[in-house]
């Protein structure tokens, strides 16, 4: 759910918009409008700016990570090391062949398909995989974005806008199809939070499921099933 596709920017909610674009959630054609918007409207691209330092925060915990030094040389070995001795054994006029170079083009753009496709085929065991999520619903104004980190496994969640009311909480559902909504946790107070996700929950998240905020008593629902209104929901995609 991107607000695009929940009836456009004219909603009102540049604010939304502007912290989609940063996430990564927008369709191309979205980006193009709100690049566009960017280049010319000085109040969005305040919004980006700042959508831009508050997720941030979200992303704090998790440390940059540089390709290790061995990756190029790895890459070089798999493209070059056959053709090494090849000008000592090789026809002069071979060098000038264009079926010659088409082919060693060929056989280097191979190389390097396999060489990325390696990590695909044999997957580490613990994937790098986030999806993100805008949460809303029509008559609320609670908004939250969410991204699902599957090696740390943990949804963070930024609040865009709306307040709980005194004595409530905001709970956190994961949905799966017709299944029945499972708890995910109360929601921790503040602009930002973290929610830590359960092994049973962890896999269908990968999947693409959908995040659901209710609105529950303080401490969260006594059933085990949401018991207030639905206020924020969206689906899970890839980023």
């Amino acid at each position: 759910m991107t607000l695009a596709e929940d009836n456009g920017p004219e909603r009102g909610g540049d604010d939304l918009f502007a912290a989609e674009y940063v996430l990564g959630v927008l369709s191309a054609e979205e980006r193009q409008i709100a690049s566009r918007r960017i280049d010319s409207e000085a109040d969005f691209a305040r919004l980006v700016d700042g959508w831009e330092v508050r997720l941030s925060l979200l992303a704090s915990a998790y440390p940059e990570i540089e390709p290790p030094a061995s990756a190029k040389s790895a890459i070089d070995r798999r493209l070059f090391s056959a053709t090494d001795a090849a000008p000592a054994a090789t026809p002069a006029g071979l060098w000038s062949s264009l079926a010659f170079w088409r082919g060693l083009a060929a056989a280097a753009l191979a190389a390097l398909a396999l060489y990325i496709a390696v990590p695909y085929l044999n997957p580490p065991a613990a994937p790098q995989t986030r999806l993100a999520a805008s949460l809303a619903a029509e008559g609320s104004d609670v908004k939250y974005l969410a991204v699902y980190d599957a090696a740390r496994h943990d949804v963070g969640l930024s609040l865009v806008s709306g307040e709980r009311a005194a004595g409530k909480d905001f709970e956190l559902w994961m949905i799966e199809g017709k299944n029945a909504p499972v708890s995910m946790g109360v929601i921790p107070a503040g602009q930002t939070a973290h929610v830590t996700v359960a092994p049973a929950v962890q896999q269908k998240l990968a999947q693409g499921a959908v995040l659901a905020v209710s609105l529950e008593p303080a401490g969260g629902s006594p059933t085990g099933q949401p018991t207030g209104p639905v206020v924020a929901a969206g689906d899970l995609k890839g980023i």
